[in-house]
């Protein structure tokens, strides 16, 4: 037998029970992906995080209950917190060396600001199962790694009720919803049924790509986010040529010791 030390850590929030919850697994060296994947699958949250050191800094893998993705930005967010405020990292800046190239995490304040690759979204024709699965026609369709689909008011984005089949014939990893906000720049949610993820409480990655879009539409590189989901989540957004950068904070939830057979 032998074990695993996590940590459960509600990412984008400010205090327990809020933003979106991560595991994190700190390693000495990488097991085989079936146990990653397995791990993944008992904890049911959206992603969780294994991470090993390499000559950079650290390698960072993230799973969803089902498979692995190139880019996660609240699991990124709640490996960086265990490393700082757990763990004592002593340098002021961590790279982590993933699937997505090199990503940095730097104290910035009270926040941890990530340094993550823009994706800006292409306009594109409206999928009829996207349309059909947000149960309305959203006013412009964009696309990058997801689905973006634009409507005209923070309450037409909380009140969707999307049916996830429909959602999960689509070619994209998600859908993002979003709109103008009324009391920051702009909100959004995100689903991802292909990926075991209905609704995605606070998506960082999402805002690789509605960063440079709300950017543009607003004229202003620094942006006030908010992620309305039920749990909800604030980040801050600062787009600087082709990348993005996402500030927010997190709080840990849980310590524990995973038993395993050799």
């Amino acid at each position: 037998m032998y074990s695993i030390r996590q940590y459960q850590v509600d990412a984008f929030a400010t205090r327990a029970f809020a933003g979106n919850p991560a595991a994190v697994c700190p390693l000495a060296s990488w097991p085989e992906d079936s146990l990653m994947q397995a791990i993944a699958e008992e904890n049911n949250l959206s992603e969780t995080a294994f991470f090993v050191p390499s000559a950079k800094g650290f390698r960072l893998r993230w799973f969803t209950p089902v498979r692995e993705v190139d880019l996660c930005g609240h699991a990124t967010l709640a490996a960086a917190h265990v490393l700082f405020e757990i763990l004592g990292y002593p340098n002021p800046t961590i790279v982590f060396e993933t699937l997505s190239g090199e990503l940095t995490v730097r104290r910035r304040g009270g926040l941890l600001e990530m340094d993550f690759p823009a994706q800006p979204p292409l306009a594109c024709l409206a999928p009829e199962a996207l349309v059909e699965g947000l149960g309305q026609r959203p006013l412009e369709v964009l696309a990058a790694d997801d689905y973006i689909a634009v409507f005209d008011s923070e309450d037409a984005v909380r009140a969707i009720t999307p049916d996830h089949a429909l959602l999960g014939r689509l070619d994209r990893r998600g859908v993002i919803v979003t709109a103008a906000g009324s009391d920051v720049d702009f909100v959004s949610r995100f689903f991802a049924p292909n990926y075991g993820i209905p609704e995605d409480p606070v998506t960082g990655s999402a805002h690789c790509q509605l960063a440079p879009y709300w950017a543009k539409r607003l004229e202003k590189n620094s942006l006030a986010a908010r992620q309305v989901s039920r749990r909800g989540g604030d980040l801050l957004c600062e787009v600087k040529s082709d990348r993005v950068l996402l500030s927010g904070s997190a709080v840990t939830v849980l310590v524990a010791t995973m038993t395993l057979p050799d």
